[in-house]
């Protein structure tokens, strides 16, 4: 029997959502303990096709070392209604608690600069600024993570991070030299280079944020931000994405949280993607940052040592498995 052509186009539209659904594996549910609190733990994370691989590997891998994984809550930010990305999701994690929120991209299109490396010039990679404006004002408090990471601790040790009134909460690395992440533009005008003046403003990973929301509203950061976008839309003072004007905004002025909690870079720079070692002390999470993608790296069989701690959360029904050694 033929299919009716208005049945065909109906199997035809369904078929990307079939397929992306099934190409992953459904996570196991994890429950709470006995004494867990009545209080959720937000998460907010970005979305799309590209990065899905990653986004359930890190959602898998939040869970599987939560005291109470019941009490996250996920929320993923889209930049477009993506039926086979939201499908795969709810069939991988038929018990996830998660909201799906639009990022508004008309004004953030207008603000992007070109950088060194094209996902880095996404409205995607921006939404990190506007979460704030995204999420419902019932959000007070959030953890901000990547795609690229999976966390091997609890992540209720994270949220409980004392921010000291603080918008924003993350590790800093204040040997890093900042004059790597502006241009000889920037450094040559004294008025610019005296953004820094009279603080110790150190390099932080924008990957991995605890943020008061409300603080972040209340200082009109979102705002302070862009004004830097627009500077650098006039006088190219950085190359690199989202990430400089953090710095400029909020380097200096937010509340370190232990290493621990962002052993980042492990993707390599952001042009060569190169392999790296761990940072020295104890590891909480680890954040593929950089050009290198571990599922990327695995999949073509030039993966580095690193990349076979991150398989284990991989949940893709990949034709060919990955040796763990």
């Amino acid at each position: 029997m033929v299919a009716a052509p208005a049945q065909t186009a109906s199997l035809l539209l369904l078929l990307p959502l079939l397929v992306a659904a099934s190409s992953f594996r459904e996570a196991p549910k994890f429950r709470n303990g006995e004494s867990c609190p009545a209080t959720a733990i937000h998460i907010a994370m970005t979305l799309d096709a590209n990065y899905l691989r990653g986004t359930a590997a890190a959602v898998l891998s939040i869970l599987q070392h939560s005291s109470c994984p019941e009490n996250v809550l996920f929320h993923f930010v889209w930049v477009r209604n993506e039926p086979a990305v939201s499908s795969a999701i709810k069939a991988t994690f038929p018990y996830l608690r998660f909201k799906l929120y639009r990022l508004q991209t008309a004004r953030i299109r207008g603000l992007i600069s070109k950088s060194i490396r094209e996902a880095l010039d996404q409205p995607l990679n921006y939404a990190r600024i506007y979460l704030a404006q995204t999420l419902p004002s019932g959000v007070g408090r959030l953890i901000y993570l990547d795609s690229d990471l999976i966390v091997v601790d609890d992540v209720a040790k994270l949220w409980a991070t004392d921010l000291r009134g603080k918008a924003l909460g993350a590790p800093e690395y204040c040997h890093a030299n900042l004059t790597t992440y502006f241009t000889d533009a920037f450094w040559a005008s004294p008025e610019l280079e005296g953004t820094f003046r009279g603080r110790r403003a150190c390099y932080f990973n924008t990957g991995v944020m605890v943020m008061d929301l409300e603080e972040w509203r209340r200082g009109g950061y979102t705002e302070r931000v862009e004004s830097w976008m627009v500077v650098q839309k006039q006088r190219r003072i950085y190359q690199l994405g989202s990430l400089p004007p953090f710095l400029l905004v909020l380097g200096g002025k937010i509340e370190g949280v232990d290493h621990r909690w962002n052993q980042h870079g492990l993707g390599g720079d952001n042009v060569e993607g190169r392999c790296r070692g761990l940072h020295p002390g104890p590891v909480s999470l680890l954040h593929w940052s950089g050009k290198g993608k571990p599922w990327l790296r695995l999949d073509s069989r030039t993966p580095c040592a690193l990349d076979y701690l991150w398989a284990p959360y991989d949940l893709y029904r990949s034709h060919t498995q990955h040796p763990i050694f």
